[in-house]
C-alpha cells in the first residue's frame, strides 16, 4: 500500500489547479452544498502534521463546530485515515495519519486525491507507456484511499469533462512509442517507417530522435534526419514502424526542445522570421483574449471594439489555418505574402461552395 506523507511545504500542480477550479465554482454552488468546504477541510488536515482542533477549524472555515464534526464523521465513515489525538492539557487535535505499510511518497493526502481525479486528463494517451505508468500510480493511490474514500472523491469527478474532438488514439502504438522513448533516452538512431500526409507510400530511413511533444491531441516526434542534415517533425500517428538500432548519435549541445518550438505556432517549424498582424472583430475579440496562443503574442484593444494580435514566428503555415478558422471575423494585415495566401484560400473556398446568386457548382462525390 502507498503511504502519504503530510508535508505542508509540498503542494502539487494538480492540487493547485483543482483548488483554483473549486474556488471558481464555489461562487456558483448553493450555500448548502458542502463539497467545496469539505475539500478545503481535507486540504487543511492533510497539510498540518500536528492537526487542528474542531474549534480552530470552525473559526478558519467560518462554520459551526457542529458542521466540522459532521464533516469529520463523513470522512471517517468514508475510510479516510483520520484520527483524534489528545495532546498537552487535554487538547484534542484531529489529523490525517499515514499508512505504516510501503515506502512513503511526497504527496499530501489531498494531493493524492487531486492526482486521482486528474487521471482523465491522460486518457488521450491510453495504451502508451505514459498511460501504463500513470495507471500503476493510480492503483497505488486507490490502495491508499480505500473503497469508501474513493466513492467519496468520485463525487468531484462529475465536475470535470475533457472533450476528445480531434484527439489521436495511441492504444495500439504502445510498443512503437516505447521504441521511440528508448531511442531518445539512450541516444540511439531509430529505423523509422513513415508515411507523410501527401505521400502515397511509406518510406523507411534512419533518424536521430530528440524528444516528443504533445500538440492538439496528437504526439509528434522531433529529431534530426541525418540524410538531409536537418531537424524534422514526425506525427506519431503516421509512423508505421520504429526500431532502435545500435548506432549512437551525439546530442547537439545547442539543442533544447522547448527553445526549438518557441517560435512555432504549433509544431510546424519554419526557417524564417515573420512578424504577423491580425485584426479580429468585436464578436471574437474576447475569445482571442482569453487564451495564450504564443509566447510572443501582443494583444491590443481597438477603438472599434476589435482586437489587434501580433506574433513573431518562424513561419505562417499553422497560423494561416488558425486565422481561416475565424472566417470573416479575422483579417491578416501583415505580412503581404500571408494576405495573398489568404485571398487565394478564400477564393478557392468560394468557388467550391458556389455563388450565392445562383451559380451551380459540382458537389464532391460522396460514396455511401
Amino acid at each position: 500500500m502507498m503511504s502519504i506523507v503530510c508535508n505542508r511545504d509540498r503542494i502539487g500542480y494538480a492540487e493547485i489547479t483543482f483548488l483554483r477550479y473549486l474556488t471558481r465554482v464555489n461562487h456558483l454552488m448553493p450555500e448548502e452544498s458542502p463539497l467545496v468546504r469539505q475539500w478545503i477541510l481535507l486540504r487543511t488536515l492533510s497539510s498540518r502534521h500536528y492537526g487542528a482542533t474542531v474549534k480552530e477549524l470552525a473559526v478558519e472555515m467560518a462554520v459551526s463546530e457542529k458542521t466540522i464534526r459532521r464533516y469529520l464523521q463523513t470522512f471517517q465513515e468514508a475510510g479516510f485515515p483520520l484520527e483524534e489525538v489528545e495532546g498537552e492539557f487535554g487538547r484534542k487535535n484531529w489529523r490525517m495519519t499515514a499508512s505504516k505499510n510501503g515506502p512513503p511518497l511526497s504527496f499530501t493526502f489531498d494531493e493524492a486525491v487531486a492526482l486521482h481525479l486528474g487521471r482523465r486528463l491522460m486518457e488521450p494517451l491510453a495504451g502508451t507507456l505514459f498511460w501504463d505508468a500513470a495507471q500503476r500510480a493510480f492503483k497505488k493511490i486507490l490502495a491508499s484511499l480505500g473503497d469508501g474514500a474513493l466513492g467519496y472523491v468520485e463525487r468531484f469527478g462529475g465536475m470535470f469533462h475533457q472533450t476528445m474532438v480531434g484527439a489521436s488514439d495511441y492504444s495500439k502504438k504502445a510498443d512503437l512509442i516505447d521504441e521511440l522513448m528508448r531511442g531518445i533516452e539512450d541516444r540511439q538512431a531509430v529505423f523509422l517507417t513513415y508515411q507523410s500526409l501527401r505521400a502515397t507510400e511509406p518510406v523507411t530511413y534512419d533518424i536521430y530522435p530528440y524528444g516528443l511533444t504533445y500538440h492538439r491531441g496528437s504526439l509528434y516526434l522531433v529529431g534530426r534526419a541525418p540524410e538531409h542534415d536537418e531537424i524534422r517533425h514526425w506525427k506519431v500517428d503516421r509512423i508505421e514502424d520504429a526500431e532502435v538500432t545500435r548506432v549512437r548519435f551525439n546530442w547537439p549541445e545547442d539543442f533544447d526542445l522547448q527553445d526549438h518550438l518557441a517560435t512555432s505556432f504549433g509544431v510546424y517549424h519554419g526557417d524564417g522570421e515573420v512578424h504577423v498582424k491580425v485584426w479580429f472583430s468585436v464578436e471574437v475579440a474576447r475569445y482571442v483574449q482569453e487564451s495564450s496562443w504564443h509566447d510572443s503574442q501582443k494583444l491590443s484593444k481597438q477603438s472599434d471594439g476589435g482586437l489587434l494580435a501580433e506574433f513573431d514566428l518562424d513561419g505562417t503555415e499553422e497560423i494561416k489555418a488558425w486565422v481561416l478558422s475565424f472566417g470573416r471575423h479575422a483579417v491578416v494585415l501583415e505580412p503581404e505574402e500571408l494576405r495573398n495566401e489568404m485571398r487565394k484560400e478564400l477564393a478557392q473556398a468560394c468557388r467550391q461552395h458556389g455563388d450565392p446568386s445562383g451559380e451551380k457548382v459540382r458537389r464532391p462525390e460522396v460514396s455511401q
